[in-house]
C-alpha cells in the first residue's frame, strides 16, 4: 500500500467499477457464483432508502482497498435495532495492514449512529485468517448456523 491514509466512506454510485472487482473476489473466496441481476440488486439497494442494506469502502489515494456491506434488522429479543455485518472483503494489497478493522470499526459506529445495541457477523469456520482479526474485534457467540434453501 502507498503511503496515503486510508478513508472508511459510505459507496458512492461512481465506486461501481472498483465495488464490482472487489465484490467478485468476496464471492470467489466463498466459493459461489451469483447471477449478475443479483449484483445489480445488491448494488440499487445500497442507495435506496428504503431498504435497510448499506455499504461502506476503504479507499487510498482513490484506489477501492475494501468493502463491508451491513443492515439493520428488529429481533425478538431486544427492543433496539440489530446490525448484521454481511460482507466483508479487503483486496490482497489491503491483508494485514489494519483495513478489516477499520471496516468492521465503521460498522460499529454506524450502528452506534442508528441505536443498535449489536452488531454481529458469521464467517466460515475455515476462514482462520479472518477469526484472527474478529476475535480482536468481537466475542464469538457459540452459535451455529442453520439453512435450508428453500423451492421456489
Amino acid at each position: 500500500m502507498t503511503a496515503g491514509t486510508v478513508v472508511v466512506r459510505d459507496v458512492t454510485a461512481a465506486d461501481f467499477p472498483q465495488w464490482a472487482p472487489l465484490w467478485a473476489g468476496y464471492n470467489t473466496f466463498y466459493e459461489r457464483v451469483l447471477p449478475d441481476a443479483v449484483t445489480q440488486a445488491t448494488w440499487s439497494r445500497f442507495f435506496d432508502p428504503a431498504e435497510p442494506v448499506h455499504a461502506l469502502v476503504a479507499e487510498q489515494d482513490g484506489r477501492l482497498l475494501g468493502l463491508v456491506h451491513y443492515l439493520f434488522h428488529r429481533a425478538t429479543a431486544m427492543i433496539e435495532m440489530n446490525c448484521y455485518l454481511a460482507d466483508l472483503f479487503t483486496n490482497d494489497a489491503a491483508r494485514g495492514k489494519g483495513v478489516g478493522k477499520r471496516l468492521i470499526e465503521a460498522v460499529y459506529d454506524k450502528a452506534r449512529l442508528a441505536g443498535c445495541s449489536r452488531v454481529y457477523w458469521q464467517t466460515h469456520e475455515t476462514n482462520a485468517v479472518a477469526q484472527v482479526l474478529y476475535n480482536k474485534v468481537a466475542e464469538r457467540s457459540g452459535f451455529i448456523v442453520y439453512r435450508r434453501q428453500l423451492q421456489s
